[in-house]
């Protein structure tokens, strides 16, 4: 192994920001499924619960587990996967769920 690659691993590496925890809570409950997680919080500067780290989201997911249940059902789908995320770091986020 040479030097740089000795400091490359001795680097911390960063902590996964907001929107790639929530990218990967998404994964994980809907492995086959396509989600898209966009971070609008620049839309929000200026407004309660602004965050540049990431405050304010909008997820787009299709799923086939949203095949004939309703938009509440699906709802609690998200919000059971993204759990504490949702409680303790999203100031808000928007839902558009739709069956594959």
């Amino acid at each position: 192994m040479n030097p740089e690659q000795v400091v490359a691993q001795a680097r911390p590496r960063a902590a996964p920001s907001r929107l790639e925890r929530i990218e990967s809570a998404l994964r994980q409950a809907f492995p086959d499924d396509a989600a898209v997680v966009t971070d609008v919080s620049a839309r929000h500067l200026g407004h309660a619960g602004f965050d540049a780290q990431g405050s304010h989201f909008h997820i787009h997911l299709q799923s086939r587990r949203f095949a004939g249940i309703g938009a509440l059902a699906r709802h609690r789908l998200v919000y059971d996967a993204l759990g504490p995320l949702l409680l303790q770091e999203v100031h808000s986020f928007t839902l558009e769920l739709r069956p594959l």
